[in-house]
């Protein structure tokens, strides 16, 4: 018995078969036997079998033909863990010159409920899965009643082909794709065959097809994205489960009936959304339940979003390659995440056409990859983090002056044919102020070199970097150098400006200009609702209150003054500071071309509900940082 146990514990059949009793081998074959086991375990998910033999009663243990040893199976299950006692007889029979004791098999051996000749069910509830909400309770993805468009074959009538070709030309299909589906071997000219599913809000559409004779339609239950381009990276999208996801233990209690999110917020609250399947084991002829767990349907999830803006974000970017974050820069929470292109998630519920399809993974700009939450090199939108490193270390002073004289600075002969380069060099005594309105690299660089490396790099710390951003949303930290360190003067002197080795997501870079706004305070970024109304920070006492002052000061002189770099396009009515920053981008130092992507980060002064970055790919040929600044101020009006 116990040799017996220990083949069944390792789920070793064939060998189990081998010490059956003859009476027990005649009501099964050695193949049904280990089909039977093999099946019903597969089906019903058994995991972390475990079955013991127990103790023996000293009367039985002196029968000399016959003897019952009992034994425990548990084991996990689909609906739970399952555990049975038995009781297993062992007759001793003749083999060839000798005597053995061979197992008594029946079917209880495999659950104590089954008899000969019964088989198992198991039967499955789905959970509708959760809803994920923007701040408003407007849905940006909703489990809902969506049409199924059918074909019944035996109503096609003479038309056949006609009606067939105008369905699949309306349904964005191929006829080849019908003709698979309607050639399955369990169809029948009364069947309904499913084609596709239909976005609820083409009822246009399902009302001309249905009108055509053989095509009908009936409501299905489905995942839908209300907003499709505008918030896709938010939300991302489910998919059916494959054969791989299946093969990773986190995906244990999935089917391969299931869905999965894979991208977004619904791969990021994949638990919480999905809910769990209800699972019910049973004997099929007597409905005799083994085992049982109740469908628990998912959770809604409440975002910090405001689709509104969202979708007004996106119709800025457009076009484009880039992306924004708004926040609000009190509490920290994320208002909008947009990327640019995007790409419709309801495509991977409904199907694509080919050639959309192919377009999307063609495009070199990667649209179905969020870029708010990786990095890239911010340009002179650093500087005003240099800025409160230099106040925070008495490098700079609020009111002191350096000077420099012409465009062009290096820090001694031992530079080489390198220097830094300002824009204009209208100014020869430069403060903080001015130095912020003209966006003057010589002085930041300065102000990088006087902090010193070790200094800077702290700096950079207290702003978050070189650390993982405590966001809902996978956020890649952002990085001070290629190796972590800087490591020379011309390489920091360049960081001080937003032209070295620094790279800073969109999300990231928001976030640090919130200290202007909460008493030097860094926000701690949050997308998900809750009712509390007091910020978390992430870093406190980055900046004085003064020293966040002074540099919203100059900030609003970006803007405002004529000297500005981000004075034009001039928008009336909003009252807003910020920064705009444009990063050049060379494959070599041969490179003399390059692309450069332009940046703007402003926040609204007055009223303190509204920040936003912008950052645009490739704006070399198109007025550089100043065409994201027309783009991000006017979302700045009431």
């Amino acid at each position: 018995m116990n040799e017996y146990v220990s083949k069944w514990n390792k789920q070793n059949f064939s060998s189990m078969y081998a010490q059956l009793s003859n009476g027990a081998k005649k009501s099964v074959s050695k193949k049904a036997f280990v089909d039977r086991y093999k099946n019903i375990y597969d089906q019903v998910g058994a995991t972390n079998l475990k079955v013991t033999v127990g103790k023996q009663s000293e009367k039985d243990s002196g029968n000399k033909k016959t003897q019952h040893i009992p034994y425990k199976v548990t084991m996990d299950t689909k609906a739970g863990e399952v555990s049975f006692n038995g009781k297993a007889t062992l007759v001793k029979e003749k083999s060839n010159d000798h005597e053995d004791w061979k197992i008594n098999w029946n079917p209880s051996f495999i659950f104590s409920q089954l008899k000969k000749g019964q088989t198992i069910q198991v039967l499955e509830a789905d959970a509708v899965r959760g809803n994920i909400l923007d701040r408003n309770g407007n849905a940006l993805a909703i489990t809902e009643s969506v049409p199924e468009i059918g074909v019944v074959p035996g109503q096609l009538g003479k038309d056949k082909d006609k009606v067939l070709d105008h369905t699949a030309k309306k349904l964005d299909m191929t006829r080849d794709e019908i003709d698979k589906q309607l050639s399955a071997s369990w169809v029948t000219d009364d069947s309904i065959v499913p084609i596709k599913k239909v976005k609820p809000d083409q009822m246009d559409l399902v009302k001309k097809l249905t009108s055509q004779k053989g095509i009908s339609k009936r409501d299905v239950d489905s995942r839908f994205y209300p907003y499709g381009e505008a918030a896709a990276h938010v939300t991302g999208y489910i998919r059916p489960v494959t054969a791989e996801d299946l093969k990773k233990p986190e995906n244990k209690n999935y089917s391969s009936t299931d869905s999965i999110g894979v991208a977004g917020l619904e791969n990021v609250y994949e638990n919480q959304l999905r809910g769990q399947t209800g699972w019910t084991i049973l004997v099929r002829e007597t409905k005799t339940i083994i085992a049982k767990k109740d469908v628990e349907n998912g959770k809604d999830v409440k975002t910090t979003i405001d689709v509104n803006l969202q979708k007004k974000i996106y119709k800025q970017l457009k076009g484009d390659s880039g992306a924004s974050v708004a926040l609000n820069p009190k509490t920290g929470e994320a208002l909008a995440l947009v990327s640019s292109p995007s790409y419709d998630p309801n495509g991977f519920v409904f199907g694509w056409n080919d050639k959309t399809w192919k377009k999307l993974n063609d495009d070199p700009n990667r649209p179905f990859s969020a870029k708010f939450n990786k990095i890239y090199a911010p340009g002179s939108t650093i500087k005003p983090i240099t800025a409160a490193i230099g106040l925070e270390n008495g490098s700079i002073t609020v009111d002191g002056k350096k000077k420099i004289s012409g465009k062009e600075w290096q820090k001694d002969k031992s530079w080489g044919n390198y220097s830094v380069t300002r824009v204009s060099s209208r100014l020869s005594e430069v403060d903080l102020n001015n130095a912020l309105i003209t966006s003057d690299n010589i002085y930041f660089a300065q102000t990088a070199l006087d902090t010193g490396a070790k200094q800077f790099t702290q700096g950079l710390k207290q702003f978050g970097f070189a650390e993982k951003v405590p966001f809902e949303f996978p956020t890649q930290e952002s990085s001070i150098s290629n190796n972590g360190k800087i490591d020379s003067d011309i390489l920091l002197a360049d960081s001080g400006y937003g032209q070295g080795q620094i790279e800073m997501s969109p999300l990231h870079l928001a976030v640090s200009y919130t200290p202007l706004l909460n008493n030097g305070n860094l926000v701690k970024p949050k997308l998900m609702k809750d009712d509390e109304t007091t910020p978390s920070f992430w870093h406190r006492q980055v900046m004085s209150q003064s020293e966040a002052d002074a540099i919203t000061k100059g900030l609003k002189g970006v803007i405002e003054s004529p000297n500005g770099s981000a004075h034009d396009p001039v928008v009336k009515g909003i009252t807003v500071a910020g920064k705009t920053g444009t990063a050049e981008l060379k494959k070599s130092k041969e490179d003399k071309k390059g692309t450069e992507n332009g940046w703007f980060v402003g926040f609204d002064y007055k009223n303190q509900n509204l920040l936003i970055s912008m950052m645009i790919q490739d704006v070399k040929d198109r007025h550089g940082s100043h065409y994201v600044a027309g783009k991000a101020k006017p979302l700045f009006k009431k």
